[in-house]
């Protein structure tokens, strides 16, 4: 059996009363992705913090390659890190903000200009080797940050939500970088992140974290069509979670009807549906079916690649459906059949409060 790159076993800690941390355990193989995703509060800028030595946990350990480096100070663990904040030297050229960490390592002028040159055009920075700070765009700041990151070829690279203060446009664009970049060098990354969107579409594995704890770790697939509770289903987008009473292989919907599923069979008591709104389909008609539910449309909204629907039942129900444009369109008032599928239902037992 491999030995993963980075373990966290067992890891704790504590303000005062305040538990950040309880029994965190994480297992990361060399070269992978992870992030640790969920609310603010949940731990995980914590558990990045633990993770480099910013912060020593009050129980567990923490090792590299199998080595306990619990208590090994901060600039002896070889992990680069990219802050929220740009943080870079205001008084700094974009090549001296990238020699810095080569320069405080000891490297010759000359050792540093080739590693410099190197990782600048990793990046297509070149052009603004001789550049300040204030010279650059958010986008172009954060790539800096970036590179002067990896400029020393990290063993673990940690980025704490690094994209929050850059526009849609940059952040997809930074997005695609940083995926580029630490798996061109086969870096082991830990990326933190509020927003399922970013896990989903950087990660080899996504932690989700709640109340200090990782509630459930997987793969983005599993963690996007296979939520383990309704705290998972919520955060990773779920935008229609029925409440509704198993037994017998049916779930009643309170007001609404029934809902079959093969999945529902070996279970029983109150539970949620989910299901996300690219799976729910609006047909016309007024007459509901085996699995659907006759609505209307109080609410659309024109998206680019889709158009988004509410939909609600005659007891107050709402449903959220994303149709592709393209398919008839249903204005605002008219009679809609919505199809839930089957196939696409995840059900989860009750949340405990």
């Amino acid at each position: 059996m491999t030995r993963p790159h980075l373990e966290v076993r067992g890891v704790s800690k504590s303000w005062g009363r305040v538990a950040a941390l309880s029994d965190v355990n994480l297992a990361v193989e060399q070269g992978m992705f992870v992030s640790l995703l969920g609310p603010s509060g949940c731990g995980k800028t914590t558990l990045l913090r633990l993770i480099t030595g910013y912060l020593s946990p009050d129980a567990g350990r923490i090792l590299v390659d199998g080595v306990d480096i619990t208590r090994v100070p901060t600039h002896r663990r070889n992990m680069g890190m990219v802050f929220q904040s740009f943080a870079l030297f205001p008084h700094l050229t974009v090549a001296e903000n990238v020699a810095f960490p080569l320069a405080v390592r000891g490297l010759s002028d000359a050792q540093r200009r080739v590693q410099v040159a190197e990782a600048l055009a990793m990046v297509h920075l070149e052009p603004y080797r001789d550049s300040y700070p204030r010279q650059l765009s958010g986008g172009q700041q954060q790539r800096v940050g970036l590179t002067r990151a990896i400029v020393y070829r990290p063993t673990i690279l940690l980025l704490d939500e690094p994209l929050s203060n850059l526009d849609a446009g940059l952040r997809e664009e930074m997005r695609m970088e940083i995926s580029q970049v630490t798996r061109r060098l086969g870096i082991t990354a830990i990326y933190v992140t509020h927003d399922q969107r970013e896990a989903l579409a950087l990660s080899d594995a996504i932690a989700v974290m709640n109340h200090g704890r990782i509630v459930q770790s997987g793969s983005p697939e599993e963690i996007y069509r296979r939520p383990a509770s309704e705290f998972v289903a919520r955060f990773v987008g779920y935008a229609n979670a029925l409440p509704v009473e198993i037994a017998a292989g049916i779930a009643t919907v309170a007001g609404v009807g029934v809902i079959a599923a093969d999945a529902l069979r070996h279970l029983s008591g109150p539970a949620t549906v989910f299901l996300h709104a690219s799976d729910v389909s609006l047909g016309i008609g007024s007459e509901a079916g085996e699995n659907q539910v006759a609505c209307r449309v109080v609410d659309l909204a024109f998206m680019g690649d889709h158009v988004e629907y509410v939909a609600e039942h005659a007891s107050g129900l709402r449903l959220k459906a994303h149709t592709p444009i393209g398919v008839t369109t249903h204005p605002r008032g008219s009679a809609v059949i919505a199809t839930l599928p089957g196939d696409k239902l995840v059900i989860v037992a009750k949340d405990r409060d």
